[in-house]
């Protein structure tokens, strides 16, 4: 039996919207561990404030967050945290089970009983990573029955022969696999009816895709709300009742944020505060200045201070403990 075309088209828009999400996610992925556990062990990449990513090569573990239930994963599977959350990886689902102090051991030989991982951080770049880190859940599982199951066991077998090449040095291509590994999760995340907050509730709705990539093609553009209900195809007054039903929020406000969220970026990037004010829009560097704070918390100047050269290298540590 041939689908019907409502069902043809929410397939068609979901696929465009993944399609469109990683064609537009700028990523670097940094591999800090690599190596196996035998016996008690606990590991950690929490407290960084980075996204980060853990992935079982061999063996299997759990994972543990505080006032969730024990996640098991077993070997081709692993996590993305795309939040600094408090949370540990266990070989046991009682986190406190004969716990003891245990050094992370190389790759080879393989250790019976032991757990094989590879673990690192994400640093996100753009506009669209960060309104990518709001609209997905803070842990996103890659499992072995995913839609994309095939590519991700490709993934995780180049992978784990990389990591078993050299007892000396983590290889470069480790990191760019793992971003290859992103990019599949987050297209069958895209996908998913529950990614349906923010960003990604204006993006699945087919009428306001087009508008989305517009606005951030071109921020500083003078958009009104006539204008907005025009990349939709929609009356004005048609228009502000769909855009809150599907964001929860008003378009003036939802520009508002995506063009800060977008100016952040670039003076995080280097850019002068009157460079990143004008390229999302602002002439006056007083009202983009009162923008900014209302959208992000404080004085741009202080936010380039405070962000500019994005995350530490210095913090780039491994945490595996007692």
């Amino acid at each position: 039996m041939n689908a019907s075309p409502l069902l043809q088209t929410g397939t068609t828009a979901a696929n465009h919207l993944a399609h469109w999400l990683v064609s537009g996610l700028e990523l670097e992925a940094s591999v800090f561990h690599v190596g196996q556990y035998c016996g008690p062990w606990r590991a950690s990449t929490a407290g960084r404030g980075r996204a980060s990513f853990h992935l079982v090569l061999r063996g299997e573990s759990w994972l543990q967050r505080q006032g969730q239930p024990p996640l098991r994963l077993q070997a081709g599977e692993g996590v993305f945290i795309l939040r600094d959350i408090p949370h540990s990886l266990t070989p046991e689902p009682d986190a406190d089970a004969g716990f003891q102090p245990c050094a992370m051991q190389p790759m080879q030989p393989p250790l019976p009983g032991a757990c094989a991982l590879a673990c690192g951080f994400f640093q996100f770049r753009g506009a669209f990573g960060e309104l990518l880190l709001e609209a997905f859940p803070e842990v996103v599982p890659i499992r072995v029955g995913s839609p994309s199951a095939e590519a991700v066991a490709s993934l995780f077998a180049l992978i784990l022969a990389e990591a078993e090449r050299d007892r000396t040095a983590v290889s470069p291509l480790i990191e760019r696999l793992t971003e290859l590994l992103f990019f599949y999760v987050a297209r069958d995340m895209a996908r998913r009816d529950e990614v349906a907050s923010g960003m990604f509730a204006v993006a699945r709705r087919p009428e306001f895709a087009p508008l989305l990539d517009d606005l951030l093609r071109d921020p500083g553009r003078d958009w009104s709300i006539d204008d907005m209900a025009r990349v939709a195809c929609m009356s004005r007054a048609s228009f502000c009742r769909h855009f809150v039903e599907a964001c929860g929020q008003p378009p003036a406000r939802f520009l508002l944020q995506v063009r800060m969220k977008i100016a952040a970026r670039r003076l995080q990037g280097g850019d002068s505060v009157l460079r990143a004010a004008e390229h999302v829009g602002y002439h006056s560097q007083a009202a983009f200045t009162r923008a900014f704070k209302k959208v992000i918390g404080e004085q741009p100047g202080a936010f380039q201070r405070a962000h500019r050269g994005g995350w530490d290298e210095r913090t780039k540590s491994c945490d595996a403990r007692a």
